[in-house]
């Protein structure tokens, strides 16, 4: 089992900044690709931003230039920095890694952070 905690989401105002953290743990051998969604009330759950372990990045046309995702395979730890964002950002935000196990690659997901962008 792999689990998934999420941090650093909250309430910021448009035009700033926000990092969010995703640290997977348990029992598994290598995470692929990690990578973050996120759903606003009445929308369904979108891709944010996605990274492949050996560095390829994927972006939706929203985020593109304002965000960035990282990762440390070292510490299984997936970050996305949040730059001149907007209300329209306002979301939960889930981690997402596709990880090795014993059984083979299953898809995990976090709890969920909320991040609030206020005009």
């Amino acid at each position: 089992q792999v689990q998934l905690v999420e941090s650093g989401g909250g309430l910021v105002q448009a035009g700033g900044s926000l990092r969010l953290s995703c640290a997977a743990s348990g029992s598994f051998f290598s995470c692929n690709t990690m990578g973050w969604y996120r759903q606003a009330p009445g929308n369904q759950r979108e891709m944010v931003a996605t990274t492949s372990s050996g560095g390829g990045t994927n972006y939706a046309d929203s985020v593109k230039g304002r965000f960035t995702i990282s990762r440390d395979n070292a510490k299984n730890t997936v970050y996305l920095q949040m730059n001149s964002v907007k209300p329209e950002d306002t979301a939960v935000y889930y981690c997402n890694a596709q990880c090795l196990g014993w059984r083979g690659v299953s898809d995990y997901w976090g709890q969920g952070t909320q991040v609030t962008v206020s005009s």
